[in-house]
Order: C-alpha cells, then sequence, then structure tokens
C-alpha cells in the first residue's frame, strides 16, 4: 500500500501525463530532492525555484494567464503567510473577470503539527486560507483521498490549495490506489529514488488509472448512534481510533466524518448526521481562536439548534504563539489521542 506523499507524487505523475499538468515548482522541488518530503521526485514537469514564496504563487499566477496548469509547492504552510495578498488576489480573479478567465492552480503545503517542528514548522493552515474566496481547500487523511482530491484539484478551474498533514506523509494506506502494484517493496523500488547518486535514476511508474473525489464531499468512516464526531487531517485518524476504542470499552458509536475538504464543505452530510445523533463535536489542530471549527459551530446552532440534545462543542489547538521543540510542549499544545477520547467519552455521556 502507498503511503501519503507516494499517492501525491503518483497524482502529480497521472496529472502532468494525462490531466495537462504544464509545470510542477517550487523550493528543492525538483531534481536531485523531489521536495523536501519527497512528493515530487521523478515528475518529468518539476523544477526548483529560489527560495521565494512571493515568487512562486506569483509565478503560478502567471502560468495560468497564460494557458498553463501549474502545480507549485510551498515547502511548509508556514511560510506561506508571507503570500496571503498574493492569494487572495488569485481568489478573486474569476470572479472579477466573471468566469471568463480560468485561473486553474494547484497550490500544495504540508500542514499542522506531528513532526517536531517546533516555531516555524508547525502552522496548521485551514482557518486562514477557508477566508480566502475564490480558493478551494482540501485536506486528506489516507493516501487514497490524497490521490483523488489530488486529481480533481488539477482539474478544477479554480485555484485549490492542498493541504498535506505533514504527520501522515509516511503514513500507508489501507486500500490501494487504482493502478499501484499491491507489494509495498515493489512500489518502493519503481518511484522511490535511492538514497545517495540519481545522477541516472528513473522512476517506472505503475499504469496508473483515473481516481477522482469530488470536492466537497466528506466520507463518514465510522457510523454511530452517540455522537457526530467531525475532523480531518491529523485529528481524523485519532478520532477513528478512539471511537473504535469507545466501542469496545463502553458500547458507544460514532458518526466519524472525515470533511476530506475545507471549503466547499459538505454541510449536508454534517445536517444528516446531526438529525440522526442529536450531538456533535468538531475537532482539529489548528489554533482555537477564529478557528474553522468555529464557524462550523455558528452553523451549527443556527440551522440545528433545537434538534441538539447537548450544547456543540469544538476541540482545538491552544491559542499559543507556536509549538515548542520539546514533544511535551507539542502533545500538550494540539489535540492528541487521550484529549480526542476523552472528548468524545464527554459528549456522549453528557445527559439530555
Amino acid at each position: 500500500m502507498a503511503t501519503l506523499v507516494q499517492a501525491v507524487r503518483m497524482a502529480l505523475h497521472y496529472g502532468e501525463e494525462h490531466l495537462g499538468v504544464t509545470d510542477i515548482f517550487g523550493e528543492d522541488v525538483g531534481p536531485p530532492l523531489g521536495g523536501v518530503f519527497t512528493a515530487t521526485q521523478g515528475l518529468r514537469t518539476a523544477w526548483n525555484t529560489p527560495l521565494d514564496e512571493r515568487g512562486i504563487v506569483g509565478m503560478a499566477m502567471g502560468i495560468a494567464y497564460a494557458g498553463g496548469k501549474p502545480v507549485a509547492e510551498i515547502q511548509f504552510c508556514d511560510y506561506g503567510f508571507n503570500t496571503i495578498d498574493l492569494l487572495k488576489v488569485a481568489g478573486n480573479q474569476r470572479w472579477a473577470g466573471a468566469g471568463n478567465f480560468a485561473m486553474p492552480i494547484v497550490l500544495m503545503t504540508p500542514s499542522g503539527s506531528g513532526i517536531r517542528g517546533s516555531l516555524y514548522h508547525s502552522h496548521s493552515f485551514e482557518s486562514w486560507a477557508a477566508r480566502l474566496a475564490g480558493w478551494k481547500i482540501v485536506m486528506p487523511s489516507t493516501p487514497l483521498d490524497a490521490y483523488g482530491l489530488m486529481l480533481s484539484a488539477i482539474e478544477d478551474p479554480n485555484p485549490v490549495m492542498v493541504l498535506l498533514p505533514k504527520a501522515l506523509l509516511r503514513v500507508r494506506g489501507d486500500k490501494l490506489i487504482p493502478g499501484e502494484p499491491e507489494d509495498e517493496q515493489t512500489l518502493k523500488e519503481m518511484i522511490d529514488a535511492p538514497v545517495g547518486d540519481r545522477t541516472h535514476w528513473k522512476p517506472r511508474w505503475p499504469k496508473l488509472e483515473p481516481y477522482f473525489i469530488p470536492l466537497g464531499v466528506a466520507s463518514l468512516v465510522r457510523e454511530g448512534q452517540n455522537a457526530t464526531v467531525v475532523s480531518y487531517g491529523r485529528t481524523l485518524p485519532l478520532c477513528v481510533q478512539a471511537a473504535d476504542q469507545l466501542t469496545e470499552e463502553f458500547g458507544y458509536t460514532f458518526d466519524v466524518l472525515d470533511l476530506r475538504s475545507i471549503f466547499p464543505y459538505d454541510w449536508k452530510a454534517i445536517s444528516r448526521s446531526i438529525l440522526k445523533t442529536g450531538r456533535i463535536l468538531i475537532i482539529n489542530e489548528d489554533t482555537e481562536v477564529t478557528n474553522f471549527g468555529e464557524h462550523l459551530l455558528r452553523r451549527v446552532i443556527d440551522h440545528h439548534f433545537y434538534d441538539l440534545l447537548v450544547r456543540p462543542r469544538a476541540l482545538m489547538g491552544k491559542h499559543n504563539p507556536g509549538i515548542g521543540l520539546n514533544q511535551e510542549y507539542e502533545r500538550n499544545t494540539v489535540p492528541q489521542l487521550p484529549h480526542i477520547k476523552q472528548a468524545m467519552r464527554e459528549i456522549a455521556e453528557e445527559e439530555a
């Protein structure tokens, strides 16, 4: 089974061979490194840029204006803050042009904690990104979803930001990417560059098949009756793990929704689940002030105030200036499995 980062790489290869991707670029994106997380190793259209995030976004806009279909990478989302003004411009171009000018940019960037990246490599970006009108924002939590969301992002005429959870990039999925070999070692030998000299290395790509996940459609990864849990990215598999443990220990069952798309998001799936369970808990690792989860809470209250059995709530990261290098600082700054399990148990047990 492929890892999430291998799935991204295969999606980009499919994109440049079949979906018209003209350029894949960013800091260390081209040879010999192929991206700091190896997401772009061996890609035919990959090339390196200077260390200039504003230049990367501006270049992507220029290529798109000229009729190209670029995929740009900001090496870590933490440095996307350097580009907010340009991201806003990119998001309003189709609107300003009455839909006559496509802006088919894919901007991918690793997001979130989990690698002990300390102050400058641990930020979450989805709440900031969701405020950028005109952009579509996705965050996969499995390799298959990463593959399907990336292909849909490439096909979309609007700018799409693909946030990749840093902590999950090396995690293997439990479902095959369409066309990948079943043996993990075979896939590694085919598409992973060797350590050391790569002068003469070339990937042997599997015969990949198209697989599109529509943007804005959530995935119900666990089904239950006691409460609805909405999450995405790094915290999603922790929610699944907590749900399974609480089922085994206490018999509680949960609807666990993987949002997958931050914007547009699947309100129908959220609403349908609330009507079934009457309880909702929203979980992510972004800081708790002006968090995207707070928007979801507001909409839940507006639409389902009289359908709720207990107060809706959210579990989010602490509103600290950053995350420290010490592992204990990181573990106590953003939700971990014990925090998630406790919050899920509390909402299931609260008396209506």
